[in-house]
């Protein structure tokens, strides 16, 4: 509302100089030829201003309108991953009360009960991790976090929520040690490791490999089989509630919080995060570079080196 106030001052002022200055050049005297060329660059500055207004009014018009189709496919998602569970839940339990079921099924329906809590429980968990981003961290509280255990814990804990043999995440790493907090920690390579199952199929594969580079950096990349994510969309799947396709055409469950989560805690701990393509086939390659990481060895000379 202050830019278009703004701008239609500037307007109005223009009009208005434009009207003194065709005046002024109509006539011949000295005087009236000095406040013409004293008006003119003002007029262009003002001309100027507007078409930086109109431009700057522009961008902004298009991102809140991005921003509103983003809220939309997040309520969307929402909706739909709390109804879908909760249809289930309602099914099950009223089956239960009113139809004698063979001991046999009685398991199996708890069992997809339970897995309807766990969908409940994951969505619960993103939008709280969501609202405390913007709480202050205390510095005090990191510590030396075994980035090597995580990630085994991590892929451990999606293969049993999807049901998936152990070998189905396999991962190739050297002990080493971060400087953070064990839970942003986690729930960054929980959401990769989640994500490259999702998208992989019928038959993810799925390789998660953590190597220490020479400047003591982690380089963790997480790899999938799945369709891939078009080059366009990669920078756009890090905003906050973003996911690709229509919301209510999707098989896979989601909120579109999931990598902004994992963008916005690696950005935290001064690392960075990209896609990349997998050397052949398939797939999408997602590489985190943390800075700060010791191996084993290091730390253990570091602390003997402190005695």
């Amino acid at each position: 509302m202050t830019i278009a106030v703004i701008m239609i001052v500037l307007l109005i002022a223009m009009i208005v100089g434009w009207v003194i200055i065709t005046a002024l050049a109509a006539n011949e005297d000295k005087d009236s030829a000095t406040l013409y060329w004293t008006l003119l660059p003002i007029g262009a500055t003002f001309l100027v201003l507007i078409l930086a207004g109109v431009v700057f009014y522009m961008v902004h018009s298009i991102k809140a309108v991005n921003l509103n189709q983003r809220q939309a496919n997040f309520i969307d998602s929402v909706t739909h991953e709390l109804k879908s569970p909760i249809a289930s839940l309602k099914l099950y339990l009223q089956t239960l009360n009113r139809r004698s079921i063979p001991p046999e099924k009685v398991g199996a329906f708890y069992e997809t009960m339970l897995e309807d809590i766990e969908r409940l429980d994951h969505l619960i968990n993103h939008l709280l991790e969501a609202g405390r981003l913007d709480r202050r961290r205390d510095e005090a509280e990191e510590g030396d976090v075994r980035l090597d255990k995580v990630l085994a814990g991590c892929a451990q804990s999606v293969t049993l929520l999807y049901r998936l043999p152990s070998d189905t995440i396999k991962i190739k790493s050297v002990p080493c040690t971060v400087r953070g907090l064990h839970g942003d920690i986690e729930i960054i390579f929980r959401n990769l490791i989640d994500n490259a199952v999702k998208y992989s199929g019928k038959d993810p594969q799925v390789r998660v490999n953590l190597r220490v580079k020479y400047n003591d950096e982690a380089a963790i990349e997480v790899s999938d089989n799945g369709p891939g994510i078009p080059i366009s969309q990669r920078r756009k799947i890090f905003g906050r509630f973003v996911r690709l396709g229509l919301e209510l055409q999707r098989e896979t469950p989601g909120t579109g919080l999931g990598l902004y989560l994992v963008r916005t805690l690696v950005r935290r701990m001064r690392g960075e995060v990209r896609v990349k393509d997998p050397p052949k086939g398939t797939g999408t390659v997602f590489v985190v570079t943390l800075p700060g990481a010791q191996t084993m060895a290091e730390a253990r000379h570091a602390e003997n080196g402190a005695q």
